[in-house]
């Protein structure tokens, strides 16, 4: 018997399931393919039954950037909390954070574009409560309140500036002028270019993971040196000195 056209509900559907699958449609089609007739759908109902669980496509946008970040609380590997230190903190969560990135290349645009819930929340932590563990993490680890403001601006830079460029080399378009899927393959010649001619191959291989690693060496180290200068302040000031 052939499939009659979606219907206008279905048992057991709910905010969660049509973030969800929102999710999974952008993952496998990108977000300029999403609608909320091609998400109802692939959900079996008509589009208007969305609107009982989001009120539009820019509500739902909000909504999978938060359900994907969202998703590090389920990440064993990241804490809420310094239990180990404010650096084993800081590198878990970076490493939590690029982990989604990763498993959702094609939504990380959209974590790192939309409009925060406050200007000065920065992505890619643009949920209130890990701004919150971060600052937590980092003044109760002995940081100042402004050397904590700095971490986390530092912080997010970093992880904002590394992960757009890796899920941009895997042919994710970052604005809507993006062409998706760009070529791998150079088409010039580089015979006048002799530097690029020979270290093109080396130009090529992927160490994304390694650089990843490097620079959030580097930027603890720096951070380090941040506590070392000014993390001292506070209690200097709790304590009446000058």
């Amino acid at each position: 018997m052939p499939a009659g056209p979606p219907s206008t509900g279905r048992p057991g559907l709910d905010r969660r399931l049509v973030v969800g699958a929102a999710v999974e449609f952008i993952d496998e089609h990108g977000i300029g393919e999403l609608t909320m007739r091609r998400l109802g759908a692939r959900l079996g109902v008509e589009a208007m039954a969305l609107y009982r669980y989001v009120p539009g496509r820019e509500q739902l946008l909000d909504a999978v950037v938060e359900a994907v970040i969202d998703g590090l609380y389920g990440d064993p590997d990241v804490l809420l909390r310094p239990d180990h230190g404010w650096q084993d903190y800081l590198q878990r969560l970076a490493h939590g954070v690029r982990r989604v990135a990763l498993a959702h290349p094609a939504v990380f645009p959209l974590i790192a574009t939309r409009p925060p819930a406050a200007p000065w929340v920065r992505p890619p932590l643009r949920s209130l409560r890990w701004l919150e563990s971060f600052l937590d993490a980092l003044t109760s680890s002995g940081f100042s309140d402004g050397a904590a403001v700095e971490a986390y601006r530092a912080y997010t830079s970093f992880l904002l500036g590394h992960l757009l460029l890796e899920v941009s080399q895997r042919g994710v378009p970052i604005t809507a002028e993006d062409e998706p899927g760009g070529s791998s393959e150079m088409s010039v010649d580089l015979r006048e270019y002799p530097h690029l001619d020979r270290l093109q191959p080396m130009l090529a291989q992927d160490e994304s993971a390694a650089e990843f690693e490097e620079a959030l060496e580097n930027l603890l180290e720096r951070l380090g040196g941040l506590l070392r200068a000014r993390g001292g302040r506070r209690a200097g000031r709790g304590s009446g000195k000058a």
